[in-house]
């Protein structure tokens, strides 16, 4: 066996299924510790957090927002603070994931795993600015002015929320696109030849979806919402092709 190999489990040596638990236990009691802390800190910004962060897009374009529930207000108010306090946390849990997972992988399937968090996270944070600052503006300010104007539009603000952390969330998983097609070829189950081959059924496919999720027949507007697409999906052509020739290489290695 490869010295490369022997370095699992060298650090601590083998734990028995009731260490196993125990070392669970314990990293999860540091999450949920982080997570208070977070929502502490949270609590301790939160007008600055819903006034100048969450509501701003709404403020920009003018739009009024009421709240049509008795505790409404309140309920937003716990809401960010828990949502924003698990954000805060949310590298201090991924790290104490890694110090469960780590004793138990190969040295380079370390590599692999570091690379992969570094990225995922990466393409999340994109996805979510690329949200924030194009998708819900441009979305709002025509839901907002569409129509007669004897019509005042006025939106709850939980429902507002709502929104917001919905296009948010939805867009920061359609920029893991890439992450995506690195892991499934590591797996085997996608090839760059095979994305190469339906590359053009991708294409209508993105322009289908950027006409339903446009809210204006404008073709200049779809493109703003296609763009990002067609890149992630070329990026995620040569994600692929670069693995695709890692692990033909190493396969080449292991059998030298």
């Amino acid at each position: 066996m490869s010295k490369k190999k022997r370095d699992r489990g060298e650090e601590q040596g083998e734990m028995s299924f009731l260490e196993h638990l125990d070392e669970l236990r314990r990293r999860i009691i540091y999450s949920v510790v982080a997570i208070i802390i977070g929502c502490i800190l949270v609590g301790y910004k939160i007008d600055f957090i819903i006034e100048k962060i969450l509501l701003a897009p709404a403020v920009k374009i003018g739009l009024k927002l009421q709240n049509l529930q008795p505790f409404g207000q309140p309920f937003l108010y716990f809401k960010v603070v828990v949502i924003g306090g698990m954000i805060l946390a949310l590298p201090f849990i991924l790290y104490q994931l890694w110090k469960f997972v780590a004793p138990g992988l190969y040295q380079n399937e370390k590599k692999v795993v570091r690379l992969v968090t570094f990225f995922t996270t990466l393409c999340f944070v994109a996805g979510v600015i690329f949200s924030y600052f194009i998708m819900i503006p441009f979305m709002l300010n025509f839901g907002t002015y569409f129509g007669t104007k004897l019509i005042e539009n006025k939106f709850d603000v939980n429902y507002y929320f709502g929104f917001v952390s919905m296009m948010v969330l939805a867009s920061g998983i359609v920029f893991e696109m890439p992450m995506v097609s690195f892991v499934l070829s590591r797996f085997g189950l996608l090839t760059a030849k095979f994305l190469r081959k339906y590359r053009r059924h991708s294409i209508v496919v993105i322009l289908i979806l950027a006409a339903i999720l446009t809210p204006t027949p404008d073709p200049i507007n779809q493109l703003i919402f296609a763009a990002p697409l067609f890149v992630l999906y070329e990026i995620s052509i040569l994600v692929t092709a670069i693995s695709e020739k890692r692990i033909k290489k190493s396969n080449e290695s292991n059998g030298n």
